[in-house]
């Protein structure tokens, strides 16, 4: 019985199939797994054949439809492991066959595809430039170094002709896909053996023998990132019903090392770009450790309702809905946690007030003291320096650092600035009402001293997190090996926190992993949108040095991004119309389509533009039914944790973005002020990272001034 696998470059081209292309590949498929080795060969159904001229002689197509063709990669081993790697139109798929040829990577393991015709093509020509170049791309790295990276004859001649990152880049689409990567690091910079350590030694598996092994099957199993076995009828149904789905638990080996590592010494943390897998990481970590023991309770946490929400479903899908294992795991926020604590050990029943309320408080206690502050100084003193350092008496804050904080107080007005924190808090004390941080303040008191209610606590989207919601969180399990498993990204911090992780006794040093592949977006959409935080330097999770992008890639390609400027907004709204059309009519689904905007006002505008026009849409306000028919519209902010395959970003004007309002001015607190624009540009930065393979940017008059210079 021939078994079947399917190529992630299979993956990448079924959503955008017609639906009877797609009921052909089911049928074909099917077929495919009921029938043996000699009857597969002789079915005229199937038809399988040989491609003339192949680079690779395994090659074989398979009817779908009349017009359309899969592509195989047919084991000559005698192993029966048969590989689907793409679905094209006729010509089309007999053309991309004879050109591809599949290796097993010397140093990896893994399966790798490359355009074995272009590459013969295109190095001499480059190599005929590279005898005039000063220098080569890769002129301090060995030959006996790269082909211990796996690098092999054909790619080391092609990376010998590079004399800059542009000519790699040109030969990106070309190469091996774990050789491209190992070549992509060395030309940014890192080292030999960061290379080495981050690139191969996390995708090799560990029981690899010391010669490479030919054979498909195995190469194949050896290859879980870019290829998914499947066993069964049942199982290839439900793949192919919801192939998306199927992929956003899976892990790659980079991802795999951490989640699955046995035990670690004590708090870990996972950083990257977007796309990067963290939060697969995170679930991956939570399987493990309920394997681990068996009645462990485990809380998984984030810090919005939508973000818990989609941690909670792809939990189950990775858990397979076992009701037993769910009910070991509490996912839900830290917010929610808190205040599930205070009302289960206090007669307090906690009824925190929002932003909007906070702030008419403070202007009220401005306004009774006649207090020589704003109502928003006051209220980022308290946030930041006050809760921060969970300061409780003025003497404490008379002594304490104000370090990220850019007006100095001496002791008088300090003793100013505790007035209105006192009024502030009577306020609310007088109302019954409290604020979310003084409610994950008060947790952490009553749980001090007290056993910690979990057994390990594993963290997505750790960035947006303040220093009280990590008091919480540190006293909800006890210190010790596997207690805390960490996972954010500081270019992705849209809301104003401030943390140093060490200083909160949750030490990462020696425990820290970075993910630097984004399997989401393409090369294109991030290259782009990296150039919004190129100006500035972000600082660490843990809060003492700093973040970088460099090194962070993907391996897929596309369509450069979009950026127009329109003279009105009804001009932009009307050409937003125009550009969704196109995408439905290129086969995307509504819910396939993100349209966001930094405020409400700009999405009312396209969601009468849209309906007008008979497109459906659905507003995103927390959690929203993944296949549920609509083009989705949302916030910048109610972006994070979403993707789509296309994104349209309106409404980046200047003014807007970064909304002038909410920006401190630089002579009131110049450091305050550089943190209220970082937060601004992370906000677009996340926007425009949630999508996959196509980005627009639009606004009418001035443009943003965080957009590139080349937009």
């Amino acid at each position: 019985m021939p078994r079947l696998a399917f190529a992630q470059s299979f993956w990448d081209g079924y959503d955008t199939l017609e639906k009877p292309v797609r009921a052909g590949v089911r049928k074909a498929m099917a077929k495919f797994q009921a029938l043996g080795v000699a009857e597969l060969n002789a079915d005229k159904g199937l038809h399988l054949e040989s491609v003339e001229n192949a680079r690779d002689p395994r090659m074989r197509t398979i009817r779908i439809t009349d017009f359309w063709r899969g592509v195989v990669l047919a084991p000559d081993d005698g192993s029966h492991t048969f590989l689907l790697v793409n679905v094209l139109p006729h010509d089309d798929a007999y053309t991309w066959a004879a050109k591809r040829l599949y290796s097993a990577n010397t140093a990896t393991r893994a399966l790798e595809v490359r355009d074995a015709v272009a590459l013969d093509e295109l190095t001499p020509l480059y190599e005929t430039a590279a005898r005039t170049a000063p220098r080569l791309l890769f002129a301090d790295v060995s030959d006996g170094t790269l082909r211990e990276f796996g690098i092999d004859d054909q790619v080391l001649r092609a990376a010998r002709s590079l004399v800059d990152k542009a000519q790699l880049e040109a030969f990106s689409t070309l190469l091996p896909e774990d050789q491209l990567e190992v070549l992509q690091y060395l030309a940014e910079g890192f080292s030999p053996e960061e290379v080495y350590r981050d690139v191969v030694a996390v995708r090799r598996p560990a029981d690899a023998p010391a010669e490479p092994v030919e054979d498909l099957a195995t190469v194949i199993a050896n290859t879980p990132a870019r290829i998914r076995l499947v066993t069964g009828p049942e199982e290839l149904q439900e793949i192919l019903e919801k192939p998306f789905e199927a992929w956003r638990v899976f892990l790659h080996p980079s991802q795999r090392r951490v989640a699955y590592r046995t035990s670690y010494g004590g708090p870990v943390q996972v950083t990257g770009g977007p796309g990067t897998g963290k939060t697969v990481a995170a679930l991956h970590r939570v399987k493990h450790l309920l394997g681990r023991c068996e009645d462990g309770r485990i809380l998984l946490t984030t810090y919005t309702n939508a973000l818990a929400a989609g941690l909670r479903e792809m939990l189950a899908l990775l858990l397979d809905e076992d009701e037993k294992l769910l009910a070991r795991v509490d996912v839900t926020t830290v917010d929610a946690y808190a205040n599930g604590v205070v009302r289960a050990k206090s007669a307090a029943v906690p009824k925190p007030i929002g932003d909007r309320e906070q702030r008419q408080l403070w202007e009220k206690a401005v306004k009774q003291l006649d207090l020589p502050f704003t109502p928003q100084f006051l209220a980022q003193e308290y946030r930041h320096v006050v809760l921060g350092q969970n300061l409780r008496a003025l003497d404490a804050y008379l002594g304490a650092s104000r370090r990220g904080r850019g007006t100095g107080l001496g002791p008088t007005r300090r003793r100013e600035v505790w007035s209105g924190v006192e009024r502030f808090e009577q306020f609310l004390d007088d109302r019954g009402e409290t604020t979310h941080l003084r409610v994950c303040a008060r947790a952490a008191e009553l749980l001090a001293g007290e056993p910690a209610p979990y057994a390990h606590v594993v963290v997505d989207e750790a960035q947006g997190l303040h220093p009280a919601q990590w008091r919480a969180l540190r006293a909800a399990v006890a210190p010790g090996p596997d207690d805390l498993f960490v996972t954010g990204d500081p270019h992705q911090r849209i809301y104003d926190s401030r943390v140093s992780l060490g200083s909160l006794g949750i030490i990462t040093a020696g425990r820290s992993f970075r993910l630097r592949v984004n399997y989401r977006s393409t090369e294109e959409i991030l290259a782009w949108s990296a150039r919004l935080l190129a100006p500035v330097t972000v600082d660490a999770l843990e809060g003492e040095g700093t973040d970088s992008l460099a090194g962070y890639r993907s391996l897929l390609h596309g369509g450069r991004p979009q950026a127009q400027g329109y003279a009105t907004r009804q001009k932009e709204t009307e050409a937003l119309v125009g550009r969704v059309r196109a995408l439905l009519a290129e086969g995307l689904a509504p819910h396939e389509i993100g349209v966001c905007a930094r405020f409400n006002l700009s999405l009312d505008a396209a969601e009468e533009k849209l309906k007008a026009a008979g497109i459906p849409v659905l507003r995103v306000r927390g959690q929203v039914a993944q296949r549920a028919e609509g083009v989705r519209l949302a916030t910048m902010h109610a972006m994070k944790g979403l993707e789509f395959r296309a994104v349209s970003a309106l409404g980046v004007n200047e003014g807007a973005v970064p909304f002038a309002r909410g920006i401190t001015p630089r002579e009131a607190d110049p450091l305050q002020h550089d943190a209220d624009l970082l937060r601004e540009r992370c906000l677009l930065f996340v926007a425009c990272t949630r999508a996959r393979e196509a980005l627009s940017v639009t606004w009418s008059g001035a443009p943003s001034p965080f957009l590139p210079s080349a937009a």
